[in-house]
């Protein structure tokens, strides 16, 4: 997925470049201090994706995403809350406020819908096979998603199991459960999340998945798991 940054700040230009280089998925195009340049290499040169600062140069960022009439997605950036409602009006893909978080980061840059040659498609099953970085202690781990088995909480923490081998991410299970595909992640107890992929049956209150790991369903998640994916 290609890109550009639009952003005035030298250290959060720095950032970003860097987050975009970790995440591996994204292809920066251009760096730009304000919109106007912006919108001359925008004439010659399509992207798929801006991360834009409001707070910018000669002219703000939602006074530029009103001059376009067919804008790439749009990821905003900016120390102020103040202008999240508005921004939602433009169809942004998500609002990042600084400072932010590589984890966070990933996060909205999930949210982006995959382009083919005809526009913007809906996720599917193929691309929602997509890799993210996992904060485990100072490092970030590289992951398929699709890889997961099932999460367990661990007080703020969360334990990643996939197979042969188990990270313990810096996340509470609760992002966890906002952040995953809920068409492919199911809360099924107060301590774990599983992927529906790896299921191989349900005994009882018992769910068994590949790799021989055997988890619990919590009698408060059973019937609503049930009526959506036990078909």
């Amino acid at each position: 997925m290609t890109c550009i940054i639009i952003e005035d700040q030298p250290p959060a230009q720095r950032i970003l470049k860097k987050y975009i280089e970790d995440i591996g998925s994204l292809e920066l195009r251009g760096t730009f201090p304000d919109a106007i340049q912006a919108m001359d290499f925008l004439k010659t040169v399509q992207v798929d994706l801006i991360f834009l600062d409001i707070h910018l140069p000669r002219i703000s960022g939602l006074d530029f995403l009103k001059t376009m009439t067919n804008p790439p997605h749009v990821i905003l950036t900016t120390a102020f809350s103040d202008y999240a409602l508005e921004s939602y009006e433009f169809n942004v893909v998500d609002y990042l406020l600084k400072p932010f978080s590589f984890q966070r980061f990933v996060k909205a840059v999930g949210r982006v819908p995959v382009r083919s040659d005809t526009g913007p498609t809906p996720p599917t099953v193929e691309n929602q096979r997509r890799e993210m970085f996992i904060k485990s202690g100072y490092e970030h781990i590289k992951v398929t998603v699709d890889d997961i088995i099932c999460l367990k909480s661990d007080a703020d923490y969360t334990e990643l199991f996939l197979p042969e081998k188990k990270l313990l991410s810096t996340e509470p299970l609760r992002y966890w459960e906002e952040t995953l595909d809920p068409g492919h992640f199911a809360r099924v107890h107060k301590s774990y999340i599983v992927n529906i992929s790896k299921i191989e049956k349900i005994a009882g209150n018992q769910i068994y998945l590949s790799e021989g790991k055997v988890i619990p369903i919590g009698r408060a998640y059973k019937e609503d798991f049930i009526k959506q994916f036990v078909k």
